[in-house]
């Protein structure tokens, strides 16, 4: 099972730490080594979250999402996005962008550090909208009681989660913005927070509404077979095929996409405080990526947000952490290493959370075999 689900990881790996000594000796086998770790360690929160969408998908957009979507993740954002920012911040054509990556490598980064601002606001309120819609859901499974239930009755309030997004903003665009961090020193970025973070909001509202709806339309198509299925199985004819949910499918991979792009903002730009080598950057970023797309499946095929339910919390948590963390750098650094413990530790402890939880079950359930054996007993 492991090496079904990681062997492409395990070789993509070889492959690309190969090509590192080939392209800069030991010493980038090396950068390249930590760029991967960095990016699993800030992304395994995304795989967790990814694995609550990916599976309601079947197996062949399973398929996909380790396929094509591996593409996108690691060619479109770990190495053209970061090209792409460089070319619409500088009013560069993307030749001449590929060109200063490769042949000017310190004017490439801090074009990059200029651009971060427009990142962080489009990735953490994308991020932030996530997290707060997940908050106000009234669920069955509660983890941190205490909080999420006056947050589940709060959340009946229309447009509670868009009305806080847009306040967050505001006040970011009116204090963090005004000294953002750029290379040249602080300088007020106020304008590009706000139409960034607007932009952010707009994506969440539009991919992630219409993969709700197909979503929804998929889950009455599945009611609908599962009633035929029974219909059949009473009077004994043929069971009816099943109908394929194509656009279901399709708007909850491209959902997964756009996650994947948020949640890549920080690992991008937190890989400029090791190597600011698009290639080497390319490198170790499209391993750590194909560690998460792995793990995603990983998680699906086990059975594992099932068996520990307080995982998706925690992973929430950990989204909203992080949208807090990328709307803080917009004006103040912060450690790479500590973006990666929030999720580890939030993570973590919900993981924990689940064991004691499952514990707690099996010795209730134990505890009332006992009794009915009991029972049974006493009464021959």
């Amino acid at each position: 099972m492991v090496l079904k689900t990681f062997g492409w990881s395990f070789a993509v790996t070889a492959l690309g730490l190969v090509a590192a000594v080939f392209y800069g000796g030991w010493t980038a086998f090396g950068v390249v080594a930590i760029l991967s770790i960095l990016e699993i360690s800030l992304s395994f929160d995304n795989a967790v979250v990814n694995a609550g969408i990916l599976k309601k998908m079947n197996a062949f957009w399973q398929k996909i999402f380790l396929t094509i979507g591996i593409l996108i993740a690691v060619f479109g954002m770990r190495l053209v996005f970061p090209v792409v920012i460089v070319a619409i911040s500088a009013q560069l054509g993307p030749i001449e962008a590929v060109d200063l990556a490769l042949t000017d490598k310190d004017r490439y980064q801090e074009l990059v550090t200029d651009a971060h601002p427009a990142i962080a606001a489009f990735g953490g309120m994308f991020l932030l909208m996530i997290f707060l819609d997940f908050i106000f859901e009234d669920r069955d499974i509660k983890w941190l009681g205490w909080l999420e239930r006056p947050l589940a009755k709060l959340g009946k309030v229309d447009m509670l989660s868009v009305c806080i997004a847009l306040i967050v903003l505001l006040v970011t665009s009116m204090t963090f913005a005004t000294h953002a961090h750029l290379h040249a020193g602080p300088a007020d970025k106020a304008e590009t927070v706000l139409l960034s973070g607007i932009g952010g909001l707009i994506t969440y509202m539009v991919v992630g509404g219409l993969s709700g709806y197909f979503e929804g339309k998929l889950e009455e198509e599945e009611e609908r077979e599962h009633e035929a299925e029974e219909e059949a199985a009473r009077t004994g004819r043929k069971k009816p095929p099943i109908v394929l949910a194509g656009q279901a499918a399709f708007f909850m991979f491209l959902y997964l996409e756009v996650l994947d792009a948020s949640f890549s903002f920080d690992g991008v730009i937190g890989a400029f405080a090791i190597t600011n080598d698009i290639v080497l950057m390319a490198l170790g970023l499209g391993i750590g990526a194909m560690y998460v797309r792995s793990l995603t499946v990983y998680l699906v095929r086990q059975g594992t947000l099932d068996d520990y339910v307080y995982l998706e919390h925690g992973a929430h948590y950990a989204i909203g952490a992080l949208a807090v963390i990328l709307l803080v750098t917009i004006q103040y650094e912060i450690s790479e290493i500590i973006t990666g413990m929030v999720g580890v530790v939030l993570i973590g402890w919900s993981f924990w959370s689940s064991v004691r939880r499952n514990r707690a079950l099996a010795a209730a359930e134990g505890e009332a075999g006992s009794d009915d054996k009991t029972e049974v007993q006493s009464g021959v």
